[in-house]
């Protein structure tokens, strides 16, 4: 009798070792491209998670490249593969909606969001870009500027200069800073900071307005207008360093911090960049302005996390979600990455100078949604932007660059998402 009871309790405890193991080997791989400098923002967010839930394995699978340009390739072939991460990092908008929504590969989040009573903590018009077939996709993480001219004020006075607030100031701004020995006024990077230079341009050129009616088809490229940003855009390059398509986003950042050059027009995460790993002062050390011409807009886009269908580690993944969208969450990313929160009510006592003076303009700006971080045209189009980058600097010809754009836009059917 002693036998069998000792044998039950063997029995129970091996079975509650095995119950252990297996909640021991849960796991969750979050796919994302924030690396090198942009990686403490997310480690922080995965140390608190670990914190939650230290039975889970996390997988942190980042693929360097900025602005995703390595990891959306990555993504694509895994997800179509039939091996999607637990949960991935996508832009708010067209680069989410165009593609993975309208390819079945994603969860609806709607649940998610009323549970959590997120539909009354983020502004409506941030869950209008997250939603589509009458589904929420996907939760922000992050609110991040496009059009940011930075500078550093000492260099600014050194030279004496000012920073200019329209694209024919700006131009005029660099001649004069070229006569005192600023060869490149301006820096720029690897190809994709020459397209997200582009946006700025255009933004400035068209208005806020015409730079809408382009993404719903109702401005061709071919119109004078559109036309027209290249003009500018073709004079704003005359300006840039010879060496940019060999350096990243950071190091274009580095010619300005070591004043090779003037100005750069980066999104806010220059600030985290600037704040965090170069350990300068916002508002002191670099300083900012929207880019030329644009003043009195705000051009977003948003980092967030879709939730892939099919996936083994469900309860994990959506876990992780939770936490993102959460007020805690999003106030241990932002401060270190640079961008603001997506929520209404985070506590802005824990952001620095810069973020503070960007949640004002987020508030009281006109809102307008970046192309090449993914809000406004879908993937199939800004994949084949470069394409159109290209032809515009082998011929540089505006005509040529607007025909090619409006012939990828045709056969995008842009506007009908």
């Amino acid at each position: 009798m002693k036998f069998k009871r000792w044998s039950v309790v063997v029995l129970a405890c091996a079975a509650l070792f095995c119950a252990a193991a297996v909640q021991a080997q849960e796991k969750l791989e979050i796919f994302s491209w924030w690396a090198g400098d942009e990686g403490p923002a997310l480690e922080a967010l995965i140390a608190k998670y670990a914190a939650l839930y230290p039975k889970v394995q996390v997988i942190n699978a980042t693929v360097t490249g900025g602005s995703g340009v390595n990891a959306k390739a990555v993504l694509a072939t895994r997800m179509l593969g039939g091996d999607p991460p637990d949960a991935f990092q996508v832009h708010a908008g067209q680069e989410l909606i165009g593609q993975w929504v309208a390819a079945n590969r994603v969860e609806d989040l709607t649940p998610l969001f009323k549970s959590e009573g997120w539909t009354a903590k983020f502004p409506a018009g941030l869950i209008s870009l997250l939603s589509a077939k009458g589904g929420i996709w996907s939760v922000p993480v992050n609110i991040h500027r496009s059009n940011v001219m930075w500078y550093l004020p000492a260099k600014l006075k050194e030279w004496g200069v000012t920073p200019p607030k329209t694209w024919t100031e700006f131009l005029k701004t660099c001649e004069v800073l070229m006569s005192k020995g600023v060869e490149a006024p301006l820096s720029v990077g690897e190809s994709w900071t020459v397209q997200h230079l582009w946006e700025s341009v255009a933004l400035g050129v068209l208005g806020p307005d015409n730079w809408t009616a382009l993404w719903t088809g109702k401005l061709k490229f071919t119109d004078p207008k559109a036309v027209a940003v290249w003009d500018t855009f073709g004079k704003v390059l005359a300006y840039t360093n010879a060496d940019a398509s060999g350096l990243s986003w950071q190091q274009a950042t580095d010619r300005l911090v070591s004043g090779d050059s003037a100005f750069n027009i980066m999104g806010d995460w220059a600030a985290g960049y600037m704040s965090t790993t170069l350990r300068l002062i916002p508002g002191e050390d670099f300083g900012w302005a929207p880019s030329p011409s644009t003043s009195g807009v705000f051009m977003m886009l948003s980092d967030s996390f879709g939730l892939p269908k099919g996936i083994k580690n469900r309860t994990a993944a959506l876990n992780w979600l939770k936490l993102l969208g959460s007020k805690e969450g999003q106030d241990i990313f932002n401060p270190l990455k640079g961008s603001i929160a997506g929520r209404v009510d985070s506590d802005m006592s824990k952001y620095n100078a810069y973020s503070q003076s960007a949640a004002k303009d987020w508030k009281a700006n006109r809102i307008a949604g970046s192309l090449v971080h993914g809000a406004v045209a879908p993937q199939r189009f800004l994949n084949d932007f470069g394409t159109i980058m290209s032809v515009y600097q082998t011929t540089n010809s505006s005509k040529a660059a607007a025909s090619a754009a409006q012939a990828i836009a045709d056969q995008v059917r842009l506007g009908l998402y």
